[in-house]
């Protein structure tokens, strides 16, 4: 089911949170609201699900005007951070919460939540209450309480927020797979951009209550639309007053084109990985009114063997330029 938001507004007091907001979702797919605290993320997943009324614009969906519409009438599930789980029923209680209320079947109730639980992978713990299961369980059983009423939306507000990291990477690989197999359209709020890329078909960048740059997530990553995007999205360095991602800088031993002189201050081996820290001289103007040499820091990420090849350590003098196919944009 697709959702559309079109020029939508929303103002808490003085505060504007969301200025003319435009997105569209599309049918089946996965879609990461991203940004920093307080740009407008979870302002306007509420507004999707109708738990927040715009000042202006609409909101479609599955070509109907929701904009009006209440929660209840909108076909959305909706997963918030904190599980919200009723503590004196049992995991199956919880999931067949919504299908009781409902007044279904006790036989449809029976099979539905117990192919649901079989999907998360907690068939096993349907007797159990909330308080016995740890917190990826609980945040799995919140996921198959909104999904029991097959919504046609399903949204969900920072859900591995509260959950450590290890446990935010096991579960962000089961939603994908997850989502894949029930193919509801699903928009999520994260302020992770590791999350957002390895999870998402789309991601949508907000920040100050405006869209800043919507695309897949390769696209954004690759192509920046301006030196916040960029810095938001993943490691950056500067070069000559453009920043590029340290994996784009080339670091030879000897002077070529477009190539600048640094000296390596540090060699920091990760993993695989080895990070080579510099300071850059950017040499100063001809003639006696010159400008002084400016010297700033820099570094590049390299494999170890390429690191190796350079045999780089600190004190080595070396010349930096970012690679051919480098995406780079102003620094400022």
């Amino acid at each position: 089911m697709a959702i559309e938001i079109r020029d939508v507004n929303k103002s808490f007091g003085e505060a504007a949170v969301l200025k003319d907001v435009s997105v569209d979702v599309a049918s089946g797919s996965l879609t990461a609201l991203l940004g920093p605290s307080g740009g407008g993320k979870s302002t306007l997943l509420r507004v999707i699900a109708g738990l927040e009324r715009p000042d202006s614009g609409q909101v479609v969906i599955s070509g109907k005007d929701a904009t009006r519409l209440p929660p209840q009438r909108r076909g959305v599930g909706f997963v918030f951070q904190h599980y919200a789980a009723f503590k004196h029923l049992t995991v199956f209680e919880n999931v067949a919460f919504g299908l009781k209320i409902r007044k279904r079947p006790k036989a449809e109730i029976k099979k539905r939540v117990e192919e649901l639980l079989e999907l998360v992978h907690l068939d096993q713990f349907a007797a159990r209450y909330p308080a016995q299961l740890s917190g990826g369980q609980r945040q799995r059983m919140a996921l198959a309480r909104a999904l029991a009423v097959n919504p046609d939306v399903l949204l969900l507000d920072e859900p591995f927020g509260a959950l450590d990291a290890q446990v935010r990477k096991e579960l962000r690989t089961w939603l994908r797979r997850l989502h894949d197999e029930v193919h509801v359209t699903t928009v999520f709020v994260t302020h992770d951009q590791e999350e957002a890329i390895e999870v998402a078909d789309t991601i949508v960048v907000l920040a100050d209550g405006v869209v800043q740059q919507a695309g897949a997530p390769a696209d954004i990553y690759d192509n920046p639309a301006s030196p916040f995007v960029m810095r938001f999205l993943g490691p950056v360095t500067e070069i000559g007053g453009r920043l590029l991602r340290p994996h784009d800088v080339v670091i030879s031993s000897e002077p070529g084109p477009g190539t600048r002189p640094a000296v390596i201050t540090r060699v920091v081996r990760l993993g695989f990985e080895t990070r080579v820290e510099f300071q850059v001289r950017e040499p100063g103007g001809p003639g006696e009114a010159a400008e002084p040499v400016k010297e700033y820091p820099a570094w590049a990420q390299m494999t170890r063997e390429s690191a190796g090849r350079l045999s780089a350590k600190a004190g080595a003098e070396v010349h930096v330029r970012p690679s051919v196919q480098a995406a780079t944009v102003p620094a400022s």
